[in-house]
């Protein structure tokens, strides 16, 4: 079944009376909801700390989209690599940036608020950490630009839930999400998207061959590996790895181009297919999902998992790297956001690695378990092995 579809019990779960901590967080929300408490609590020393701090919470969602277009103005407008030199007063900003200057004050205030610029003393601004860290990673900046069609589809958000609100801008965007036949995708639909899945992938490249030993196999194949981002950065960790590269005939077709450019032709033979239409090309001793299986359903991530079974020897490795669901201090980012821009998108879930778990031991694989990785909250990692045949 679907998971935008959601799923329904067989039949009612049998009533039972509540324990305590249910009586407790009813009495609870019961006063939390009263204004009269609320009033109460932000007065008293004992609770106004927290009072304040839900406060701001709760204002935060109300005013998230605004704070999200004020990071996008300051991307289109390049402020961040404008500051990069260093701080520069609000008229001289005003002129770089083409805007009147009350309104370029107003930009600047609000970027310093959201804590990607800092304010000085005499008046200048400079950047803060999160500003400078953006203009080190220009992927984040192009899924910044990308948003645009994810916030166009979230505009009713009820409509979407429902599947009442047609065809989404990101479906059209990435064309294999509702793609009745995923290998006749035309060239000039996979330009866009090929890019970006290359951009947001060379964020966790790095963080991905820290977390796993591939130089300890004979050959990599990166399924789904668009223009060959994350083969590129293998290649370069792991000077004896042989590498193979699988995805769509058009996106393999750029791939081949970009990896020629990088001179790395020779390193990475890149394969066009599609795993929904066609077994996955033999050769590999461990093969690489990349922010690949929460972009399909569970029935075509399951069939994904089994082709991968399929084409590792005994003993091959299957490694999955993507965000996650429950990811602890994360939990935001695997289901809000990636719930939804999913939904959107029309195809696939972000699931969690005990998810994952149960979907590759489904697919026949043993020796499942986690891997640590520098930044969980981009990336986490399920690693399987295909089992030695029993003699």
């Amino acid at each position: 079944m679907s998971p935008r579809a959601g799923t329904v019990p067989a039949r009612d779960a049998p009533a039972r009376a509540p324990g305590w901590r249910e009586r407790w967080r009813a009495f609870r929300n019961a006063r939390v909801a009263s204004p009269a408490f609320q009033r109460w609590a932000a007065g008293f020393p004992l609770t106004r700390r927290v009072a304040q701090r839900n406060t701001r919470a709760l204002f935060d969602l109300c005013a998230g989209f605004v704070y999200a277009q004020v990071l996008y103005a300051c991307i289109r407008l390049d402020l961040f690599r404008i500051l990069a030199d260093g701080a520069m007063g609000v008229e001289a900003l005003a002129q770089r940036l083409r805007l009147p200057p009350d309104r370029a004050e107003r930009l600047l205030r609000a970027a310093a608020s959201l804590d990607l610029l800092a304010r000085l003393a005499d008046g200048r601004y400079a950047l803060a950490d999160l500003g400078a860290a953006l203009i080190g990673n220009p992927s984040v900046a192009a899924m910044i630009e990308h948003h645009a069609m994810l916030y166009e589809d979230l505009r009713d958000p009820v409509a979407l839930l429902r599947g009442e609100a047609g065809p989404t801008r990101l479906s059209g965007y990435w064309p294999y999400a509702e793609a009745a036949d995923s290998g006749a995708i035309p060239a000039e639909a996979v330009a866009g998207y090929s890019g970006l899945m290359s951009a947001s992938q060379s964020l966790i490249a790095e963080d991905v061959l820290d977390a796993y030993p591939f130089a300890d196999h004979a050959c990599l194949m990166d399924v789904g590996g668009g223009e060959g981002t994350f083969a590129a950065a293998a290649a370069r960790r792991c000077p004896g790895l042989r590498l193979m590269l699988l995805d769509l005939p058009p996106v393999a077709e750029r791939a081949r181009a970009s990896l020629a450019a990088r001179g790395l032709g020779g390193r990475i033979a890149c394969h066009g297919g599609s795993f929904l239409d066609s077994p996955l090309p033999p050769g590999a001793d461990v093969i690489t999902l990349v922010r690949i299986v929460h972009d399909h359903d569970d029935g075509p991530a399951l069939r994904l998992l089994r082709a991968a079974y399929a084409a590792l020897p005994p003993g091959g490795r299957l490694v999955i790297a993507e965000p996650m669901a429950g990811t602890p201090g994360a939990e935001p980012i695997g289901d809000a956001y990636f719930g939804f821009y999913l939904l959107a998108m029309g195809s696939g879930r972000a699931r969690s690695a005990d998810e994952l778990g149960r979907m590759l031991a489904q697919a026949g694989f043993t020796g499942i378990r986690t891997r640590s990785t520098r930044r969980p909250l981009l990336t986490g990692m399920v690693v399987a092995s295909r089992p030695f045949e029993n003699v």
